[in-house]
Protein backbone atom coordinates (compact mmCIF):
# COMPACT_ATOMS: atom_id res chain seq x y z
CA UNK A 1 0.00 0.00 0.00
CA UNK A 2 1.30 3.42 -0.91
CA UNK A 3 1.80 5.92 2.13
CA UNK A 4 -0.11 9.39 1.16
CA UNK A 5 2.15 12.01 0.27
CA UNK A 6 1.80 15.38 1.96
CA UNK A 7 1.96 18.41 -0.48
CA UNK A 8 1.71 21.68 0.49
CA UNK A 9 1.82 25.04 -2.55
CA UNK A 10 2.77 28.59 -1.73
CA UNK A 11 3.50 31.59 -3.77
CA UNK A 12 5.75 33.92 -4.48
CA UNK A 13 5.71 37.37 -6.81
CA UNK A 14 8.19 39.38 -7.76
CA UNK A 15 7.56 42.92 -8.49
CA UNK A 16 9.28 45.34 -10.35
CA UNK A 17 9.59 49.11 -10.56
CA UNK A 18 12.06 50.13 -13.14
CA UNK A 19 15.66 48.71 -12.35
CA UNK A 20 14.81 47.83 -8.43
CA UNK A 21 12.62 45.13 -7.02
CA UNK A 22 10.16 44.30 -3.77
CA UNK A 23 12.25 42.44 -1.21
CA UNK A 24 11.45 42.31 2.31
CA UNK A 25 14.37 41.97 4.68
CA UNK A 26 13.16 38.95 6.47
CA UNK A 27 15.07 38.37 9.82
CA UNK A 28 13.16 35.84 11.79
CA UNK A 29 13.03 32.10 12.43
CA UNK A 30 15.54 29.75 10.30
CA UNK A 31 14.72 31.26 6.93
CA UNK A 32 16.60 34.91 7.03
CA UNK A 33 17.20 37.04 4.20
CA UNK A 34 16.50 38.95 1.62
CA UNK A 35 13.26 37.17 -0.12
CA UNK A 36 10.44 38.35 -2.72
CA UNK A 37 6.40 38.61 -0.73
CA UNK A 38 5.30 35.45 -1.07
CA UNK A 39 3.61 32.67 1.53
CA UNK A 40 1.13 29.51 1.69
CA UNK A 41 -1.68 29.17 -0.43
CA UNK A 42 -4.96 29.01 1.66
CA UNK A 43 -7.63 26.37 0.04
CA UNK A 44 -9.66 27.33 -1.88
CA UNK A 45 -8.28 30.37 -3.00
CA UNK A 46 -6.31 30.02 -6.67
CA UNK A 47 -2.34 30.22 -6.56
CA UNK A 48 -3.26 33.61 -8.79
CA UNK A 49 -4.78 35.13 -5.90
CA UNK A 50 -3.18 33.96 -3.44
CA UNK A 51 0.39 35.74 -4.61
CA UNK A 52 -1.85 38.90 -5.16
CA UNK A 53 -3.27 38.45 -1.47
CA UNK A 54 0.89 37.86 0.08
CA UNK A 55 2.31 40.95 -1.26
CA UNK A 56 -0.55 42.96 0.02
CA UNK A 57 -0.19 41.06 3.41
CA UNK A 58 3.28 41.78 3.03
CA UNK A 59 3.80 44.83 1.35
CA UNK A 60 0.58 47.47 1.57
CA UNK A 61 0.57 47.13 -1.98
CA UNK A 62 -1.58 45.50 -4.41
CA UNK A 63 -0.92 44.00 -7.53
CA UNK A 64 -2.24 43.21 -10.78
CA UNK A 65 -1.46 41.77 -13.90
CA UNK A 66 0.57 38.89 -12.43
CA UNK A 67 2.96 36.80 -15.43
CA UNK A 68 3.56 33.25 -14.26
CA UNK A 69 7.18 32.44 -14.23
CA UNK A 70 7.46 28.77 -13.30
CA UNK A 71 7.54 26.14 -10.49
CA UNK A 72 9.91 25.72 -7.48
CA UNK A 73 9.63 22.63 -5.77
CA UNK A 74 11.15 20.90 -2.64
CA UNK A 75 10.84 16.59 -2.68
CA UNK A 76 11.55 14.43 0.75
CA UNK A 77 11.79 10.77 -0.88
CA UNK A 78 11.99 10.06 2.92
CA UNK A 79 9.53 11.83 4.17
CA UNK A 80 6.82 12.29 1.41
CA UNK A 81 6.86 15.44 0.89
CA UNK A 82 6.19 17.77 -1.92
CA UNK A 83 6.67 21.58 -1.55
CA UNK A 84 5.69 23.17 -4.91
CA UNK A 85 5.71 26.86 -5.09
CA UNK A 86 4.42 29.08 -7.68
CA UNK A 87 6.14 32.18 -8.41
CA UNK A 88 5.20 35.27 -10.48
CA UNK A 89 6.28 38.70 -11.73
CA UNK A 90 4.65 41.67 -11.96
CA UNK A 91 5.78 45.51 -12.69
CA UNK A 92 1.67 46.63 -11.70
CA UNK A 93 1.35 48.09 -8.36
CA UNK A 94 -0.58 50.45 -6.18
CA UNK A 95 -1.04 51.69 -2.85
CA UNK A 96 1.56 52.58 -0.16
CA UNK A 97 4.36 50.43 0.97
CA UNK A 98 4.33 49.60 4.33
CA UNK A 99 7.28 50.45 6.80
CA UNK A 100 7.11 46.89 8.37
CA UNK A 101 5.58 43.74 8.56
CA UNK A 102 5.07 40.74 10.26
CA UNK A 103 7.71 39.05 7.71
CA UNK A 104 9.83 42.08 7.52
CA UNK A 105 10.40 45.06 6.24
CA UNK A 106 9.50 45.50 2.49
CA UNK A 107 12.11 47.73 0.67
CA UNK A 108 13.48 48.28 -3.56
CA UNK A 109 16.16 47.34 -4.21
CA UNK A 110 18.02 47.79 -7.41
CA UNK A 111 17.95 44.49 -9.05
CA UNK A 112 22.08 44.21 -9.81
CA UNK A 113 22.36 45.16 -5.65
CA UNK A 114 19.66 42.53 -4.94
CA UNK A 115 22.19 39.90 -6.34
CA UNK A 116 24.68 40.43 -3.24
CA UNK A 117 22.41 40.97 -0.80
CA UNK A 118 21.72 37.33 1.56
CA UNK A 119 19.75 34.97 0.47
CA UNK A 120 18.39 31.51 1.02
CA UNK A 121 19.94 29.29 -1.64
CA UNK A 122 16.40 28.80 -3.27
CA UNK A 123 15.72 32.35 -3.67
CA UNK A 124 19.43 32.93 -5.01
CA UNK A 125 19.20 30.52 -7.77
CA UNK A 126 15.65 31.55 -9.10
CA UNK A 127 16.13 35.28 -8.48
CA UNK A 128 17.82 36.12 -11.96
CA UNK A 129 14.90 33.27 -14.00
CA UNK A 130 11.90 36.33 -12.87
CA UNK A 131 13.51 38.44 -15.49
CA UNK A 132 14.62 36.41 -18.15
CA UNK A 133 11.65 35.10 -21.07
CA UNK A 134 10.29 31.87 -20.74
CA UNK A 135 9.76 29.82 -17.67
CA UNK A 136 11.46 27.35 -15.18
CA UNK A 137 10.99 24.47 -12.96
CA UNK A 138 13.72 23.74 -10.74
CA UNK A 139 13.18 20.25 -8.26
CA UNK A 140 15.24 20.02 -5.75
CA UNK A 141 15.59 16.51 -3.64
CA UNK A 142 15.78 16.91 -0.15
CA UNK A 143 18.71 14.93 1.78
CA UNK A 144 17.46 13.67 4.42
CA UNK A 145 20.21 12.00 5.70
CA UNK A 146 22.13 14.86 5.67
CA UNK A 147 19.69 17.60 6.09
CA UNK A 148 20.50 19.48 3.26
CA UNK A 149 19.39 19.88 -0.82
CA UNK A 150 20.61 17.04 -2.38
CA UNK A 151 20.10 17.13 -6.35
CA UNK A 152 18.95 20.50 -8.08
CA UNK A 153 17.12 19.97 -11.62
CA UNK A 154 16.16 23.43 -13.50
CA UNK A 155 14.62 23.00 -16.34
CA UNK A 156 14.24 26.55 -18.86
CA UNK A 157 11.30 26.65 -21.31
Amino acid sequence: MNEPINIKFWTVCMVQNGDYVLLLDRQHDHFKGFIPPGGKVEFPESFTDAAIREVKEETGLDVSHLVYKGLYEYVNPVKKDRYMIFNYWTDTFTGTLSEETREGKPMWVHIEEATHLPMQPSVRRRFPLFFEEGTFEIQVEWDEENNKEGSVRIRKT
